[in-house]
């Protein structure tokens, strides 16, 4: 028969679509198939979700009803075929690209890069992923509608959707792959698909395959355990299931055993599930590709008994492996839930010793114990080779998929030189972590900011009067009031309605030599006099020799008659709790000799804060004298004013807007024009 779709051309789709308009119909002939595997969700019309899963020549048959194609030559159509389209809902790349590494293995000639692949999204966009070894752009789509205008021949839809968004879609054949449905629902959801004549594949399924053609979303598990099932290419096996998990066990029973699986399906764990056995069993029946079946059943509910009776009636006419588990329920005193929603006896008929007896007693052929099942496959389709009924299908290598790279890498396969490197923090584990503590540890033992800037800054923890110093120098530079050039800045961004990072970085720029940013220049100057044994005086002639500046030294503001007490809180801190401050002392004795010059000439904020945090890391005893000086250098001082003025920054940007203050327009009167003459332009 021939089968509808193309693997090289998938439709995937994955978002939250919440609409509730119906989607249009693809135009397709009378005898194509109409399929689709979706979850279905709770706002859309359930009522019009279904259409016929098989064309026969001589009228359509649906689920459910008599199948008997011995009298009438039929062309059978898969569910699945070797040219299927989908589209995927909902952000599972993962499975997508299980999906395409399945489908370029399959390919007998593989195209460069599949045709369509659709992705739903909030918003349209290109998400990336690989055809073979070649990277491919798939197209987003934010509107479930206008990917199926764009794209009519999508057939088949993957929804990895929550339970509650499971009763939306309205397309044909379903695979509710998601667990947790109402039993309510999924028996309103089976009744009305059984009446439409469509297959419906779950809920509380991992989905289908049909080798060399396609898979539903994770089915059949990653590519090692794909090729050494031998599901690239396809068999003359088809078998059905509850378990997903058990499908894969099957999908390597049955390629160890015979010439490999022509389709397999798991029907769902549920106890009302959307399809049964018998309904994908009456299927294999007509497909002429498929030469035996195997049933795996369990413990619970009464669809075996189906299969049973329409083998007994010859509905079935093909060999049928079958074996019922939970057969360990007999040993049991009372009933037992097994995994499954749907796997628990309510009456000795549900028990499945009582099923693997009533499929022996109709012909099937049940082994004596799952150990047996591999045998009793082996045997079956060695007997149909013999009697010329079977001929194998011939294998073929399947084109080899790259390995991803974080595969290999967890395999220790492969390494790479890391791009980056970080040794403050680490959020890869549970709780994240600060130089190696977990953050729990620095809340409950309240190590405050002082201790997170020890940790994440200096990689040490910090002394309680460390952590403090450093906590107060944040408070006394937390602002200056808004007439210093970063304050003015973030004012006027702020009134020219900017956005508040925009606001804060238009007055973090204005930190320099000149404004806030004397920390560092002030460390090292002071720093470098004292380690050179210069006196006061002599550190002082020096820098009026060489025409520059002591940073750390004037304020345009205050004097000797007008001090900064910031100035005097920090060093009374300092002095009352470092265990020594030899440079800070040595800066008060610079301060004495440029104040007899001017008494503007005082140390500074800027000034004070990075002499005194020279004694902290020179003397605290956690740094070497070498970690000290490189933390100067690193410009980790200058850091603390940046840390600090931002709080002050975004005050004042939060004011403003408060304050709903028009743009800022500066006066006329306050701005000196001196323009050349209209003679001097020419230079005479």
């Amino acid at each position: 028969g021939q089968c509808c779709g193309s693997i090289n051309a998938r439709l995937i789709c994955s978002g939250n679509y919440r609409g509730t308009s119906h989607l249009p119909r693809p135009t397709r002939s009378s005898c194509s198939p109409s399929r689709l595997n979706i979850s279905l969700g709770q706002e859309w019309d359930v009522s019009a979700a279904f259409r016929s899963y098989i064309c026969l020549t001589r009228g359509s048959v649906g689920l459910g009803r008599n199948m008997d194609t011995s009298s009438e030559k039929a062309t059978y159509q898969s569910i699945f075929g070797p040219s299927s389209r989908c589209i995927v809902w909902g952000l599972q790349l993962k499975a997508v690209q299980s999906m395409l590494d399945f489908d370029f293995s399959a390919t007998h000639t593989p195209t460069p890069v599949p045709d369509t692949l659709i992705i739903f999204l909030p918003f349209d966009r290109t998400e990336k992923f690989y055809w073979g070894s070649e990277e491919c752009l798939i197209p987003v789509f934010k509107v479930m509608e206008r990917a199926f205008h764009a794209h009519p021949e999508a057939r088949i839809l993957v929804n990895f959707a929550s339970y509650r968004a499971a009763y939306q879609l309205q397309l044909t054949c379903v695979a509710v792959i998601a667990e947790g449905i109402p039993e309510r629902l999924s028996r309103a959801l089976a009744f009305e698909a059984r009446r439409r004549g469509i297959v419906l594949i779950g809920p509380a399924t991992v989905g289908g395959i049909r080798p060399g053609c396609f898979k539903i979303g994770n089915t059949g598990g990653m590519m090692d355990n794909i090729l050494s099932s031998r599901l690239h290419r396809p068999g003359s096996v088809a078998y059905v299931s509850r378990s997903g998990g058990m499908s894969n066990e099957l999908n390597n029973i049955i390629a160890l055993n015979t010439d490999g699986v022509a389709e397999g399906v798991a029907i769902g764990g549920d106890r009302f599930p959307g399809s049964t056995f018998l309904d994908h069993i009456l299927r294999y029946e007509a497909d002429p590709s498929v030469h035996m079946l195997v049933l795996l059943g369990e413990v619970g509910g009464v669809e075996e008994y189906a299969v049973a009776d329409a083998i007994a009636k010859g509905l079935v006419k093909k060999p049928l492996v079958a074996w019922c588990i939970g057969t360990c329920a007999e040993l049991l005193l009372s009933e037992v839930q097994f995994g499954h929603a749907g796997a628990c006896a309510q009456s000795a008929k549900e028990t499945a010793v009582e099923k693997n007896r009533r499929l022996a007693e109709v012909g099937a052929h049940v082994p004596s114990c799952f150990n047996e099942l591999d045998v009793t496959i082996r045997r079956v389709f060695e007997g149909l080779v013999k009697a010329g009924k079977v001929v194998p299908k011939p294998d073929r290598p399947a084109n080899p998929v790259p390995m991803d790279y974080s595969w290999a890498k967890e395999l220790g396969l492969v390494r790479r030189t890391a791009g980056f490197t970080s040794t403050i923090c680490d959020d890869r584990g549970q709780e994240l972590l600060y130089a190696g503590m977990p953050v729990n540890r620095v809340l409950e033992e309240g190590m405050g900011i002082g201790g997170v800037l020890g940790l994440l800054w200096f990689k040490r923890r910090l002394p309680a009067y460390a952590a403090q110093f450093l906590e107060r120098c944040i408070i006394v530079a937390a602002d200056h009031g808004p007439a210093v050039s970063g304050a003015h800045n973030t004012i006027v961004a702020a009134r020219a309605n900017k956005d508040l990072v925009s606001s804060l970085t238009s007055g973090l720029l204005t930190i320099g030599d000149r404004f806030g940013g004397a920390l560092d220049a002030a460390a090292r100057d002071f720093s470098t006099a004292f380690d050179s044994g210069l006196s006061p005086a002599e550190f002082v002639e020096s820098a009026k020799a060489a025409g520059r500046f002591i940073m750390g030294i004037g304020h345009r503001i205050k004097s000797v008659t007008n001090p900064d007490t910031r100035v005097r809180l920090l060093a009374d801190f300092a002095r009352a709790n470092f265990p020594a401050t030899p440079l800070m002392d040595y800066a008060f004795e610079v301060e004495k000799v440029t104040t007899a010059k001017r008494p503007t000439l005082i140390l500074n904020v800027d000034g004070l804060i990075g002499v005194a945090m020279v004694d902290l890391l020179r003397h605290c005893g956690v740094f070497t004298r070498r970690e000290a000086d490189e933390y100067v250098e690193l410009g980790t001082l200058n850091g603390l004013f940046v840390l600090a003025r931002s709080i002050g920054f975004i005050g004042h940007y939060l004011d403003q807007r408060r304050l709903r203050q028009g743009l800022y327009r500066h006066p006329w009167d306050d701005i000196s024009y001196k323009l050349p003459k209209m003679s001097e332009l020419d230079g005479v």
